[in-house]
């Protein structure tokens, strides 16, 4: 090919690649691809993230007309050496540790949070946040620094109430726990870990929710709110809010095996905290409406023993403090009942039995439905008002024969009289005694229902009801029960030193 002939097919080349461009062009067909764009992503647009937008600056609006309401408390405890008259001293050391005596340690610091109620200085918190507290003092949103007084405390459902003396400061709202659902947005804020007022955002993860351990009372209320928004050592007493802004409770503890959060705290319905707020401004202390009952939750083994078809409903144990002073008692309530209805208002648990009857004042009188081992009945109870835990009188008994045993396959557990030894040391009055459970079968019907060093006092059921002081009284009654029947048994536990008892329904083996 000459020279020429190639100069004119390089030219036709680069003139076809040329017109290519210019109809490419045309048709937009040079458009960049991914590899090709040097520049950023396109954004979406405001109509696909409005409803992100919305719920985010729902967050915002919240924080800011919450968090001023918001205080942090400081607590001291003062510490003193121990006398060393009262301790063991060795010998030519008495005049060195003379020098301590009476002189503080440093003070013991610990911080909570709490929440303005009231334009004159009322703030709502937590009981074991200001218990034993020698001083408290309150920092607001705004720097200021109070020293408060607490005007009361309840151990019972862990509020407490300061006061700091100052006027025209900001507070909260309050909401209605009872019409909260599971699964709304909820934000806690306080102060955790001693970050001053923080946020943070979840859900209400469960109502009426029982945590056992948290509160060590014989009245104590188990109705939490559950909520995953984290909460930290230093969120006790701060606000758990709505997304419309109220207070819905007040947050408390946490489920964790660190102590820092791990997915799941809780907080005192608001209610329930108001009611108690309110006692405590007005008397200083709560007065506190109890059926005097016992109360435990119904399982599935005693709603079948019952003729219950739905397991709820909150199960008697027996009487507080006693049978004598019980006011559910001199109704005819009777341990092993399950109590389902008060006032007509259906009773879902022990947490839900507890809010209604707290909603009602000492003196007053309830209407109380109950199931009775497949009979229901209607008693009418004059609640009576909750007195400090009594010591129960002791009782000795001596000369008691060498203890029978016996085990039971029916039941799976073997049983023997308490021995006298158990009955001094323990100090048991007469109704506290009975037999005791020494083993109980892995595999037998008794297991997980009772436990060794369970003290049976009652058969319940089958009727009639009478008291169990021998083993062969038991034994009598299991010999006449056939594969599949129910027997209810009243029990309580040697560690537990309240004596607190529980009925337990066991379904005879085959």
């Amino acid at each position: 090919m000459s020279v020429a002939t190639r100069i004119r097919l390089g030219a036709a080349v680069v003139l076809a690649f040329s017109c290519g461009l210019v109809f490419a062009s045309a048709f937009d067909m040079t458009r960049s691809t991914y590899a090709q764009s040097s520049g950023a992503a396109s954004k979406p647009t405001a109509a696909e993230v409005k409803p992100l937008a919305d719920a985010s600056n729902a967050f915002v609006s919240i924080s800011e007309h919450v968090t001023p309401a918001v205080v942090s408390i400081q607590i001291e405890r003062e510490v003193r050496r121990a006398d060393p008259r009262q301790r063991r001293v060795p010998p030519g050391m008495e005049e060195f540790f003379k020098q301590f005596e009476g002189q503080p340690n440093q003070p013991q610091e610990s911080s909570g949070s709490g929440f303005i109620v009231s334009k004159d200085g009322f703030i709502l918190t937590n009981n074991h946040v200001v218990q034993d507290a020698d001083r408290v003092n309150v920092t607001l949103n705004d720097r200021r620094v109070f020293r408060a007084r607490v005007v009361g405390r309840d151990p019972t459902t862990d509020v407490a109430v300061i006061k700091i003396d100052a006027t025209n400061l900001p507070m909260v709202t309050f909401g209605d726990d009872n019409t909260t659902r599971v699964g709304e947005w909820v934000l806690a804020i306080g102060n955790p870990l001693a970050l001053e007022f923080t946020v943070t955002a979840g859900i209400v993860s469960a109502k009426s929710r029982s945590v056992q351990g948290l509160l060590r009372n014989n009245y104590s209320i188990t109705d939490f709110i559950q909520t995953d928004a984290a909460i930290n050592p230093g969120n006790s007493g701060g606000p758990l809010v709505n997304i419309r802004g109220e207070v819905i409770g007040i947050n408390s503890a946490i489920a964790s095996q660190t102590g820092f959060y791990s997915g799941y705290g809780f907080a005192i319905p608001i209610t329930l905290a108001k009611d108690v707020m309110s006692d405590l401004i007005a008397f200083g202390k709560v007065k506190r409406a109890v059926l005097g009952v016992a109360i435990r939750p119904v399982d599935a083994d005693d709603a079948q023993a019952s003729g219950l078809k739905e397991i709820r409903g909150a199960k008697v144990g027996g009487y507080s403090p006693n049978e004598e002073e019980s006011p559910a008692a001199r109704a005819g309530m009777q341990p092993g009942d399950i109590i389902i209805t008060v006032d007509g208002k259906p009773v879902t648990g022990v947490g839900g039995l507890q809010r209604i009857v707290r909603g009602h004042k000492p003196g007053e009188t309830i209407e109380v439905e109950i199931v009775r081992f497949g009979t229901r009945k209607t008693l009418k109870v004059k609640l009576a008002e909750a007195e400090p835990e009594a010591q129960v009188a002791s009782a000795d008994r001596e000369g008691d024969k060498k203890p029978a045993s016996m085990s039971s396959e029916k039941l799976g557990i073997t049983v023997e009289a308490l021995p006298a030894e158990i009955v001094r040391e323990a100090r048991l009055t007469a109704d506290q005694q009975g037999i005791i459970v020494t083993a109980v079968a892995g595999d037998g019907p008794a297991r997980n229902r009772l436990s060794e060093r369970d003290v049976i006092v009652r058969i319940l059921n089958p009727g009639p009801a009478r008291a169990i002081k021998s083993v062969s009284e038991l034994e009598r009654v299991i010999g006449k029960l056939k594969a599949g029947d129910y027997i209810s048994l009243l029990v309580y536990n040697l560690a537990d030193q309240g004596r607190t008892t529980n009925v337990v329904n066991i379904r005879i083996a085959e």
